[in-house]
């Protein structure tokens, strides 16, 4: 996951959706697949390009996100 705003990583997330929306979230990572931002050494993880927007619950304080999961998401208009 990273900040709208600035685009820096900030964390991952465990997903917890339903099976529907876990398929349809999968579709829309392989459309929009991805590089992994410079520096990053994550060789398991699955870049995505902008434009996929999540509604992530976490532990509020802290600078990055901590026991983080996606509850929702879609895909930025435009």
């Amino acid at each position: 996951m990273a900040d709208r705003t600035t685009g820096r990583y900030v964390g991952s997330a465990f997903i917890t959706l339903n099976r529907e929306l876990r398929e349809r979230l999968w579709e829309r990572v392989q459309q929009h697949a991805g590089t992994a931002p410079k520096g990053m050494k994550r060789p398991a993880t699955q870049w995505v390009r902008p434009g996929l927007i999540g509604r992530v619950k976490h532990l509020r304080g802290e600078e990055g996100l901590r026991h983080a999961s996606l509850q929702d998401f879609w895909e930025e208009p435009g």
